[in-house]
């Protein structure tokens, strides 16, 4: 499943390398637009959220939500390519 990882890093000047290498440790990744990833993974958004919350502030805020074949949006054809990829894997 893909899980489009979306967040707000509330503490200027923190240091996030723990937590973009927890997001990379749960499965293939795509890393474009600065406060979001998309990971595919066979965890569940919740085991996600397992692996990163140690890493995160309390006024940090995270929303991690599964990926469905209805999608669009303005992005480089690299992009659509790895993220077509991996749908073509999913029920319909």
């Amino acid at each position: 499943m893909i899980y489009s990882i979306n967040y707000d890093l509330n503490r200027p000047g923190q240091n996030y390398t723990g937590l973009y290498d927890a997001i990379k440790s749960c499965g293939v990744w795509w890393h474009y637009l600065d406060s979001h990833w998309l990971v595919d993974t066979s965890l569940t958004a919740k085991g996600i959220w397992d692996k990163l919350s140690m890493h995160v502030d309390k006024n940090d805020r995270f929303l991690i939500v599964g990926i469905t074949r209805d999608y669009s949006g303005w992005l480089p054809q690299t992009a659509w390519e790895w993220i077509n990829s991996r749908t073509n894997k999913m029920a319909a």
